[in-house]
């Protein structure tokens, strides 16, 4: 039998997602998290998505906030507001974004 190595990325390469209408920022350490979310909608805006939710966590709102600071400046971000309870409640955001 073949020995495989496998290798982890470092940490400071870029891993490629695949952009869909959520991002749950639970599978990114705190450090990256501004940077993931910015990159984020600017990526879900190019490729036309009007609605987008993104997943924080309820935990003590510094996330959220972090979330929010960001929608708040960013130009193509028509609104945004807590999902219903059954799409995360107050521990998601949901985002309209300009066309």
């Amino acid at each position: 039998m073949a020995d495989e190595t496998f290798s982890e990325p470092l940490d400071n390469e870029p891993v490629e997602l695949p952009i869909s209408d959520v991002l749950d920022l639970h599978s990114f350490p705190a450090r990256d998290m501004k940077a993931a979310v910015e990159a984020y909608l600017a990526e879900a805006h190019r490729l036309g998505y009007q609605a987008v939710r993104i997943i924080h966590g309820r935990g003590i709102g510094v996330q959220r906030e972090m979330v929010r600071q960001i929608l708040g400046r960013t130009s193509f971000v028509e609104s945004y507001s807590d999902a219903p309870a059954e799409a995360g409640g107050w521990g998601a955001t949901l985002v309209t974004l300009r066309r």
